[in-house]
């Protein structure tokens, strides 16, 4: 064999490992790209679930074999104010096809906040390290014109048992009133727009879910969601920007966080770019400020001013 030949050998095995590693890495981190999904799709180890928020926009196009997962009725005890329970939580997971060695791929509308929140109600039961979030969601997935269905395809059922509940990657009231009060040495990180943590507005336009009061948890600093992600297609900023951005609000990892938004949905998001991309440890407060800017007589910071009118 000519040396030519052998260097082209060399060079084709080169770039096969290349793109073998390049598969492996996507699968094994926390985010899988667009393209590696799109190659994976017929895998029966991969799992894929949309968790959306606008009704109907699974039905009128989805990820070809994903399952649907409505956020407020499949992830939450409807007449509590509670994640599912774990009996609620293992028959979906069952349903679903999922179990313990399954590459679960959640995405969705609104830049993946309630597949965030997917992702962290699922970690709470057990699923962490084989659960991945689809890095730019619906919105990548349809800039791209990747493949979609209308139709949901059955899958077989799993035997999967929940674990017990991790209750460190969630915040109680409790856990935020101790902070308040400088029992904890955790830090609160609300990553509301600037409007509704300095008290302006107490929700966007639109949104029903209300406090009674505006502003935000004393002591907490504030990192919109949104200056995580690149805009123009959704998806996660590198890892070093990240680092930087929480960084200069005082959020390094050298101590706990505890994200807070409006009802957990957006600070779901932020709960995963901080505790699996950057490896903090990070609990998500889901009561948020509906519940802390609702209970009598707590301390809030109010710089606008901004008082509810009963309007």
């Amino acid at each position: 064999m000519s040396v030519i030949s052998l260097l082209r050998r060399g060079a084709l095995a080169l770039a096969a490992g290349l793109l073998a590693s390049t598969a492996a890495f996507a699968q094994s981190g926390p985010l899988v790209t667009t393209e590696w999904l799109e190659k994976n799709l017929s895998d029966p180890k991969v799992r894929i679930v949309e968790v959306s928020v606008e009704p109907g926009v699974y039905e009128r196009g989805h990820i070809p074999g994903a399952q649907n997962v409505v956020w407020h009725t499949d992830l939450v005890e409807t007449v509590s104010r509670d994640i599912a329970s774990p009996e609620k939580f293992q028959a979906l997971a069952r349903k679903l096809g999922v179990d313990k060695d399954t590459t679960v791929v959640l995405y969705g509308d609104s830049n993946n906040w309630f597949a965030a929140w997917g992702a962290w109600v699922f970690d709470i039961y057990g699923l962490r390290d084989n659960v991945k979030l689809l890095d730019g969601g619906r919105k990548k997935w349809e800039l791209e014109k990747r493949p979609v269905a209308t139709n949901p395809v059955a899958v077989k059922a799993s035997a999967f048992t929940v674990a017990e509940p991790n209750r460190k990657l969630r915040a109680r009231l409790t856990d935020v009133v101790a902070t308040v009060e400088k029992k904890s040495d955790a830090r609160i990180l609300d990553i509301r727009s600037p409007d509704e943590f300095s008290g302006k507005i107490i929700a966007p336009a639109g949104f029903q879910e209300l406090a009674l009061r505006a502003g935000h948890i004393p002591g907490s600093v504030n990192v919109a969601w949104a200056r995580a992600v690149n805009q123009a297609d959704g998806t996660i900023k590198p890892v070093e920007e990240l680092r930087k951005l929480y960084a200069e609000a005082g959020i390094d990892g050298s101590k706990p966080v505890i994200t807070t938004c409006r009802i957990g949905e957006r600070s779901s998001h932020t709960w995963f770019i901080l505790s699996r991309v950057l490896g903090y440890q990070v609990a998500n407060y889901d009561g948020s400020w509906t519940e802390y800017g609702n209970v009598v007589g707590l301390p809030i910071s109010n710089p606008a001013g901004t008082v509810w009118t009963g309007k």
